[in-house]
């Protein structure tokens, strides 16, 4: 990309590095992360989602040295980020939260690990780091289930801080969901692709404003997160030991009812029944996530 200055051609190189903070009436914190980001990198690309705010949130985060992509109304915090990395033209981006969780001082060092050959790097939360005891266990709970998954430790599966190569995270935009769980599917995605991704530790602050997540109505919506797991890397691991436990019980049940009645009940046809279906949903799931990544094997 070129520019005409003075008579002289001057070439124009887009910003190396793109930080994309989606945000909704967090007009308290996010004029503080923005400028620290400047701060740091005077030369990056600060771009703030807007994602249908009814407070100031986008005109802080412009007086503050963003650049502001607005949402007409609140379509979710995957949606934001999706919009921020079409609208992001450097090579590297990096995601954050708007509401003071996250320290701009940390992005260097995620930085420094992904020079080091990964495709996505991600700041992990120490415990004092966990919002609520609840919250702690369901992401102790997250973790362990990817990392069975994957067979990779996975030290932060929800962690929104994190920093990636635009053009691998792209490949990825139609998978990702509108709401919160994209941090899920994005790390799976990565390492259902064979992506190198690392961990670096960091600590959360306290979120400066009300949070936007509420335990009882997204508690379904962190149940959909273990099955989205799985179906994003390998359902028969998923399927595979549920429908194992269905026929052990089935078999059980009917060596009880064969001892004692010297009958095959009902129960043990449906448990029987079950472990198929269950399996084969497994085993069609299996196929489905091979097609969806056929060109990035």
């Amino acid at each position: 990309m070129t520019e005409q200055d003075e008579g002289a051609v001057v070439e124009v190189f887009p910003p190396v590095l793109s930080v994309v903070l989606p945000a909704r009436n967090e007009a308290a914190a996010v004029g503080t992360t923005v400028a620290a980001i400047r701060r740091l990198y005077p030369e990056a690309e600060v771009i703030v989602v807007d994602d249908g705010s009814s407070d100031a949130t986008g005109q802080v985060a412009e007086a503050a040295g963003a650049r502001v992509v607005t949402h007409p109304c609140s379509k979710g915090n995957g949606a934001a980020i999706k919009t921020g990395a079409r609208a992001a033209k450097g090579a590297v981006m990096v995601f954050m939260d708007a509401d003071g969780q996250h320290d701009p001082a940390d992005i260097p060092r995620l930085l420094a690990k992904l020079d080091e050959g990964y495709d996505m790097v991600v700041g992990a939360r120490d415990r004092a780091s966990q919002a609520s005891l609840g919250r702690r266990f369901a992401n102790a709970f997250y973790n362990r289930l990817a990392s069975y998954m994957t067979g990779h430790l996975v030290q932060d599966l929800t962690s929104g801080l994190r920093a990636v190569r635009a053009d691998r995270f792209r490949e990825f935009l139609y998978l990702l969901p509108n709401g919160f769980s994209y941090p899920t599917t994005s790390t799976m995605a990565f390492f259902r692709a064979g992506y190198g991704v690392a961990y670096v530790p960091i600590q959360a602050a306290r979120r400066i404003g009300k949070s936007h997540i509420h335990l009882f109505k997204d508690g379904v919506r962190f149940l959909l997160i273990i099955f989205k797991i799985g179906t994003l890397y390998s359902p028969l691991k998923l399927f595979g030991p549920v429908a194992l436990l269905l026929f052990t019980l089935a078999t059980l049940w009917y060596g009880h009812t064969l001892l004692e009645d010297g009958r095959f009940t009902n129960m043990s046809a449906l448990l029987y029944t079950g472990s198929v279906i269950t399996f084969m949903m497994g085993l069609i799931s299996e196929q489905i996530t091979a097609l969806m990544y056929k060109d990035k094997a």
